[in-house]
């Protein structure tokens, strides 16, 4: 996965009203629901000031009136404006620039260490494997027969998961970390897909344990969200 980074010069955004010790605060483009809710949960567990600003999925029209193709060309979220002017996109990367910013949360290994890369392996897996996976389910164009093979692949990614939670709270151990946060957006994603995490004990554990933190509960009452 590539990282990108894009310096936004040469444009003039408006910019919501904000109080005077957020007026650097970093800002969120999200859609409710979408992956951009680990960002949103990374950023209330860091405790950083922040902004949000939610994007039609249509119009790409954010809530605050940006043209939101003017921060992320690819048009879709999540995309983080930071204090500099620099738009960093990709929801694992965000989330490992967001944990890097308070190391002492230990929401990320440090850079450079056999754990850090630990982590990024997860970060991939399930951008790759498991993010990936569900994405063709919701497209309304896609045979249900089709949805159906892609179903079975997509359980098989979710029951590895499940397999190595059976021995830990969380995918690194017993440190909570940013994969956490994105395996649980994915977990949530299985209602609406009608994916049965029966057979998925450790995966259900999991959820439920993240579902009680209150970052967690903070971002997704504030994304008006029914998971």
């Amino acid at each position: 996965m590539c990282i990108h980074i894009r310096k936004v010069s040469g444009l003039v955004f408006p910019q919501a009203p904000t109080s005077p010790e957020k007026e650097f605060a970093m800002k969120l483009y999200y859609m409710p629901g979408a992956c951009s809710l680990s960002p949103h949960i990374v950023l209330r567990e860091t405790g950083l000031p922040f902004d949000l600003a939610k994007v039609d999925r249509a119009s790409k029209t954010t809530s605050d009136g940006e043209n939101y193709l003017t921060v992320n060309p690819r048009g879709y979220v999540p995309s983080l404006r930071l204090d500099s002017g620099e738009v960093l996109t990709e929801a694992s990367i965000i989330v490992q620039y967001l944990a890097d910013q308070v190391p002492a949360k230990k929401l990320a290994p440090p850079a450079g260490t056999m754990e850090r890369y630990r982590l990024q392996e997860w970060l991939n897996l399930i951008a790759s494997e498991i993010h990936k996976g569900f994405s063709p389910l919701f497209n309304a164009a896609i045979s249900e027969q089709s949805k159906s093979v892609l179903k079975e692949r997509l359980v098989q990614r979710l029951g590895y998961v499940n397999d190595v939670l059976a021995g830990r709270p969380y995918l690194m151990g017993d440190q909570f970390t940013v994969a956490d946060v994105y395996f649980f957006v994915m977990t949530s994603w299985t209602a609406r897909t009608r994916i049965d995490l029966d057979p998925l004990p450790h995966v259900q554990a999991h959820y439920a344990l993240l579902r009680q933190r209150p970052a967690v509960r903070a971002a997704i009452e504030a994304e008006g969200l029914k998971i």
